[in-house]
């Protein structure tokens, strides 16, 4: 998970430059913050605007410079990053690197940072494979800075063989492996369901509620914070996608449920959605006119029930939770819910007078089979985060068998 993420990009000497605009590109669309040093020997390649304009920062690239100086210092800028990456890595910075040198920029600011560092070596082959070049990748594999690259392939010089800069793609993905490895849902999978459902009476008419979907939204980003490879189902809404959230949009109950069946398995699932009970059973095709006879009736049948489907499934996540929205006995109504759906866990709360829907808070009740636990008013965000925090304990508490079945 990149998203939020302190990037510091070292861009050095070399053909390969221009993939670190891609690079920057890829960071940025993933949510990252991307500050860039821009070598000597890398503005021979690309241009300064070029970085600033994809990056939307300034770029560094003097060590004297009073003005870059006095906005970001060199030591300020080294200890913000969450990840210093060197692409592409020459021959000339790595031996800097491995020799404690710091007569730029760059590498004044590798020498002190305290950041984790990865290299992305670009370079002639030759160069690449002589003694010196391997000694200096020696001495910083050992200081566990990280290796992504080089591949083997053809090289702007017309050779052919190790040396070539890994693909911006490749990259991304190294660093996204590196914020996941440690986190507590790494290697999970999870799918949020969110927002209403639309059940069309006509062309133009529907049945729906008032979900915004944000709830869901905070969940789902939440458990990707924390690793968790994430699938969002969600209803008609206003909110913009998130680049690293695989996301289905959908509008009916129906399509909701074929949209989570196919998600299965996974190892949670969390039903945040207000789906539609009702549905008609035959919805018009045609736009239904006012007439003079009154209002017309609707034979209305009921919808699938996403929740309880997933619960009894057959691939039944491993931790599935769903959402009691009720105006009256909440926690009564959610503990009957629970029981009736089959699911471990209910988030019980109160939404008469229209509150809670669309609104940027939330207060509600986890609903477990030996208890409740009661959250005070709070952004839905904190609600998010507080039911990824207790999925973490729900899955650090379960015995070494329980784990090895999954």
């Amino acid at each position: 998970m990149i998203q939020g993420r302190n990037i510091l990009l070292i861009i050095s000497g070399g053909i390969a430059a221009y993939k670190a605009l891609e690079l920057i590109r890829g960071l940025r669309k993933n949510g990252a913050q991307v500050r860039c040093i821009l070598t000597k020997g890398g503005s021979k390649f690309i241009t300064p605007l070029s970085v600033a304009a994809l990056s939307e920062q300034p770029v560094y690239a003097d060590l004297f410079s009073l003005k870059d100086e006095t906005e970001m210092g060199h030591i300020r800028l080294a200890r913000e990053a969450d990840l210093i990456v060197v692409a592409p890595a020459s021959a000339n910075m790595i031996a800097k690197m491995a020799h404690g040198l710091a007569d730029d920029l760059a590498s004044t600011c590798l020498l002190a940072a305290d950041a984790p560092v990865m290299i992305c070596p670009a370079m002639n082959p030759v160069m690449w494979t002589a003694d010196a070049t391997q000694d200096n990748i020696q001495k910083l594999t050992a200081r566990d800075v990280t290796l992504c690259g080089p591949v083997h392939g053809d090289m702007a010089c017309g050779e052919t063989g190790p040396g070539r800069m890994s693909e911006p793609e490749d990259i991304l993905q190294a660093i996204e492996n590196h914020f996941n490895m440690n986190l507590p849902l790494a290697g999970r999978t999870a799918l949020v369901t969110a927002g209403p459902t639309y059940e069309p009476l006509d062309p133009v008419r529907f049945i729906g509620n008032r979900s915004s979907g944000k709830q869901g939204f905070e969940i789902a980003r939440a458990l990707a914070h924390q690793g968790a490879s994430v699938k969002l189902v969600i209803g008609p809404n206003s909110l913009k996608s998130i680049d690293y959230i695989s996301t289905d949009r959908i509008e009916t109950a129906e399509e909701m449920l074929k949209c989570a069946e196919e998600s299965l398995p996974c190892d949670i699932a969390i039903c945040a959605a207000a789906v539609s009970d009702w549905r008609a059973a035959s919805p018009q095709n045609q736009k239904i006119k006012k007439g003079e006879s009154g209002p017309p009736s609707f034979d209305l049948t009921r919808n699938p029930d996403v929740l309880e489907t997933l619960s009894r499934h057959s691939k039944r996540p491993g931790l599935v939770i769903g959402f009691a929205a009720e105006t009256e006995n909440v926690i009564e109504n959610a503990i009957s819910k629970l029981d009736q759906k089959g699911c471990d866990w209910i988030i019980a709360n109160d939404v008469s007078d229209s509150a809670i829907f669309g609104e940027d808070q939330n207060e509600v009740t986890l609903v477990k089979k030996d208890g409740t636990e009661y959250w005070p008013k709070q952004s839905k965000e904190s609600v998010a985060r507080k039911l990824t925090q207790a999925i973490i304990e729900h899955f650090s508490n379960q015995t070494p068998a329980l784990r090895a079945a999954e």
